[in-house]
Formats: C-alpha cells, sequence, structure tokens
C-alpha cells in the first residue's frame, strides 16, 4: 500500500489538474526536443514487445535534455499511461519479486559478466519477468482505451537492464521519486500559514494554485521527456527520465519551496 499510494496521487494531481486536450497556456504539457536530430515523435510508434540491447548500437545522442517531441493531448497520455503502468507494477510488486528471484537462480538460464558502461554487471535473460511485464502493459494498454504512445520496448537482461535483480531496484524508486513530490503538494496550504513564508509564494509565484501548477507541469513534462542516458519512450526510459528530472531539482524555481517543506532528498 504505501509503494501504490504515491502513484495513485500523481494520478489524480494529474487527472485533477490537467484537462487532457484543452490545456492552461501557462500550464500546457507541450513538449519540444531541445535537438531536432535526437528528437522522436514517440507516438508515431505505437507497438512491439521487445528484449534485445538495442540502444547498444544505437548513435550517441545528446541526453541532457528533452528528445522527444509531444502536444499537450500526446504528452498527457503518455504520462497518464506511464503512471498507470507503474501502478500495475507496484501493485504486482511482490509476484514480480517472486519472478525475478526464479529468473536469477533458474538451472536454464546462464549469464555472462560484461561492461554494461556501468561496470561489469551480470546480463542474464529474465523470461519469467518479462511475461510478467508482458502480462501488465497489457492490461494498461487495454485501460488506456486510446493508443499507446511510445515505445513498447521492456529492457530486460541488456545494457540497459542486465539482470532482474536491477529490474527490481529500478522500480522500487519509483514510490522514492513521487512521495516527496505528492507530500509537497499537499502540504503547501500548511506550510503557507507561516505569513512569512505565504509571502515569498505571493512574490515568487503569485498564487498557491501558481506554485503548484508550476510544480506539476515541470515533473510532468520533465519528467518524461525522453532525458537520461539510456531514457526515451521506451517502457524503462520513462523511469530513466525521472530519475534524471530528481538529480536538476537543485536548478527549479521551486526548489527553495521544496526545502522550506522539509524536503531532504529523493531516497532513491
Amino acid at each position: 500500500e504505501s509503494n501504490v499510494a504515491p502513484v495513485e496521487r500523481m494520478l489524480k494531481l494529474l487527472e485533477s489538474n490537467y484537462h487532457p486536450a484543452h490545456p492552461e497556456k501557462t500550464y500546457s504539457l507541450d513538449l519540444r526536443a531541445r535537438n531536432k536530430a535526437n528528437s522522436s515523435t514517440s507516438s508515431s510508434r505505437y507497438s512491439s514487445y521487445g528484449f534485445g540491447a538495442f540502444s547498444s548500437f544505437s548513435a550517441p545522442r545528446d541526453s541532457s535534455g528533452p528528445t522527444l517531441t509531444h502536444s499537450h493531448t500526446t504528452q498527457y497520455q503518455f504520462v497518464w499511461q506511464s503512471l498507470k503502468l507503474w501502478l500495475e507494477v507496484q501493485k504486482n510488486m511482490h509476484m514480480l519479486w517472486h519472478s525475478a528471484d526464479a529468473d536469477l537462480l533458474s538451472p536454464n538460464t546462464s549469464y555472462q559478466l560484461l561492461n554494461t558502461g556501468q561496470g561489469l554487471n551480470r546480463v542474464q535473460s529474465c523470461p519469467l519477468v518479462a511475461q510478467a511485464m508482458r502480462h501488465l502493459l497489457g492490461k494498461t494498454q487495454r485501460a488506456a482505451n486510446s493508443p499507446w504512445v511510445g515505445l513498447s520496448v521492456i529492457h530486460l537482461g541488456d545494457r540497459d537492464v542486465p539482470n532482474a535483480l536491477v529490474f527490481i531496484d529500478k522500480y522500487t524508486q519509483i514510490p522514492r521519486i513521487l512521495k516527496p513530490i505528492a507530500d509537497f503538494i499537499d502540504n503547501i496550504p500548511d506550510l503557507c500559514q507561516d505569513p512569512r513564508i505565504a509571502t515569498y509564494v505571493e512574490n515568487q509565484f503569485g498564487t498557491q494554485k501558481n506554485l503548484i501548477m508550476t510544480v506539476l507541469t515541470d515533473y510532468y513534462k520533465h519528467g518524461f521527456d525522453g532525458s537520461g542516458d539510456d531514457g526515451g519512450s521506451c517502457i524503462d526510459g520513462r523511469l530513466t527520465s525521472s530519475w534524471n528530472w530528481t538529480s536538476r531539482i537543485v536548478k527549479k524555481n521551486y526548489y527553495h519551496m521544496f526545502m522550506m517543506g522539509g524536503f531532504q532528498g529523493f531516497d532513491g
């Protein structure tokens, strides 16, 4: 429950503060890639499951900024679908743990020690985790009731996700990323009970609502913009982008408000 709740809260904040087709001008989720040569309109890539180290053979790209180009509507769907999938993963983490243990200890799958770009790692196929993730992804795609935005490639047993244990480790970070954001949003009214903080918010953002929308818009755009060393619109790349966003929060104009709210970092 503690791992599920942060995802549910961020999904509810998306649905309650944004219209899928009619954005507020100031808080549109419209996204433009920084470098056209590296941009990807992920809405044109709808299907195909895959479990290969495709990225190992791709051309180098600038991963420091957005690499996806989406309209507000497409980005809303991209974020909604990603959060829905994360919700399914958190709800079924016990099953994924069981599958990961079975894959790691299976006598039927061998492993290699390979340099994945992050040192030597045990690279091993994960057939049971892959099967479970295909099921959860299919369930999410059916629930979306709209075309799937982005790639459906799930990296397992490759450079990006070498083995089942790395997969589990990455996906257990999701609530650790989302909970501090949701907690901060919920705590803004209480923080502004202090007249000094209320004055700061008024001077910097105008209203509490503006502060809330500034934080949410920044995360929903740049926590899902394809940035990061192995970012993009694939299943794993969505999480990489959010991970990458956490490393840049100190540069945000609302970071001081996070600190005043007791934020000490993302436990990830």
